[in-house]
């Protein structure tokens, strides 16, 4: 049963004093194994024209872009993860280290907070943090 949700997103880098906050409408999805959110990414974030899907199980989560910014990034504790991270401008190979990941969701919605190293190849890491809350 798909229902309407809001999903706050707020996220952070040890390299930026700004923080990113973005509320927006959604969708809220319970799965056989998990959950499913899916919103619309707005000029704010800078993804204009995209589509992200969240897909949330127990242990994990994978974001996934489509649209004008395209990647699937799976964050699992203490797991490294490879993904080609596609934009207009180029493709980037990034790589994610999940340091923290905590889930407490049911089929009212819920919070995730995700805090992983994340490196551009050739370049050091530096640590983001994805503060997730869904409305449903």
């Amino acid at each position: 049963m798909i229902k309407k949700a809001v999903v706050s997103i707020k996220s952070s880098q040890d390299i930026s004093d700004e923080a990113i906050e973005v509320v927006t409408p959604g969708e809220f999805t319970v799965l056989s194994n998990g959950f499913k959110a899916e919103y619309n990414e707005t000029e704010l974030s800078g993804m204009e024209g995209t589509i992200t899907i969240l897909n949330i199980f127990e242990d994990y989560l994978e974001l996934i872009r489509e649209g004008s910014t395209a990647c699937e990034m799976k964050f699992e504790k203490g797991k490294e993860n490879i993904s080609l991270y596609n934009t207009p401008y180029g493709g980037l190979e990034l790589k994610t280290k999940t340091k923290k990941l905590d889930i407490v969701i049911d089929e009212n919605g819920g919070k995730i907070f995700v805090e992983y190293e994340l490196s551009v190849t050739g370049q050091s890491p530096y640590t983001t943090v994805l503060d997730i809350e869904i409305k449903a």
